[in-house]
């Protein structure tokens, strides 16, 4: 991934995505926000113990970033819907006016659109096909990728929008890796089709799990880029819950330009 500072803020891009001038698109670093610990301090997320007035400017230190785009918001619920965001509906500028539609992933292809998903260790995948100009954020924790939420987009991307996966390419952020996804109770909690991901005794590749759903939608692999950062082990960078239970969420962000 490619890093740069933004003012007070750190914004994280992946290569492949960065080759295209049309798309705006970027992962937050925690820095650079109005809240004060344990939040501190570009928190992006309502409802976790922050002030919300606080939680609104840094939603607009976002939007301003993005040239002025109206923000795309869910309300993420571990789930695998796929919310299609159209113009000018279910935006939020940074304050709590409306609620957010219940989804995980949300697509568009709408211009000044910017599709916000809100992360702590789930990861954060952007997704765009160049041909059709659509794109999509998705929020995968573990629950999502069980219920294989990044084929589901895909498949939303392709039935609603007329994209072939063929020429979509996609960015896999930061988020708990191998190291830190540990689940000692998996025989439980995962599908065994999930097992061939773990990494010693209870530890789990979900970048590589996601990796084979995306190929597995269609995707090129050489079109997929894993952002290889750890979360939890970089807490002085990204909010992390397994890091600190009572924290913030960190946003990544896709649009396109008029």
């Amino acid at each position: 991934m490619i890093s740069e500072r933004v003012g007070d803020m750190t914004v994280f891009r992946f290569a492949l995505l960065a080759e295209y001038p049309e798309l705006v698109h970027g992962v937050f670093a925690r820095c650079g926000g109005a809240s004060a610990a344990p939040f501190d301090s570009l928190n992006v997320s309502y409802g976790g113990g922050d002030d919300d007035g606080c939680v609104a400017e840094n939603r607009d230190r976002i939007a301003s970033w993005s040239g002025g785009m109206d923000l795309a918001v869910l309300h993420q619920v571990h789930g695998t819907r796929v919310h299609v965001a159209g113009p000018g509906a279910d935006s939020d500028g940074g304050s709590r006016r409306r609620p957010p539609p219940e989804a995980d992933a949300v697509v568009t292809q709408t211009p000044r659109r910017a599709l916000l998903v809100q992360v702590a260790d789930c990861q954060p995948v952007l997704i765009f096909d160049p041909r059709r100009r659509v794109a999509a954020a998705v929020h995968s924790g573990w629950r999502g990728s069980i219920g294989n939420i990044l084929g589901r987009t895909v498949a939303v991307m392709t039935d609603d929008f007329g994209c072939s996966p063929q020429d979509m390419v996609a960015g896999i952020g930061p988020s708990l890796g191998p190291c830190c996804a540990e689940f000692i109770h998996y025989r439980r909690e995962l599908p065994e089709a999930f097992w061939k991901f773990r990494r010693g005794k209870h530890h789990f590749d979900f970048w590589a799990a996601s990796r084979a759903q995306l190929i597995a939608a269609g995707l090129a692999s050489a079109a997929i880029e894993t952002g290889a950062i750890c979360t939890r082990c970089h807490p002085h960078l990204f909010f992390s819950y397994r890091h600190a239970h009572r924290t913030g969420r960190f946003g990544a962000v896709i649009g396109l330009r008029p």
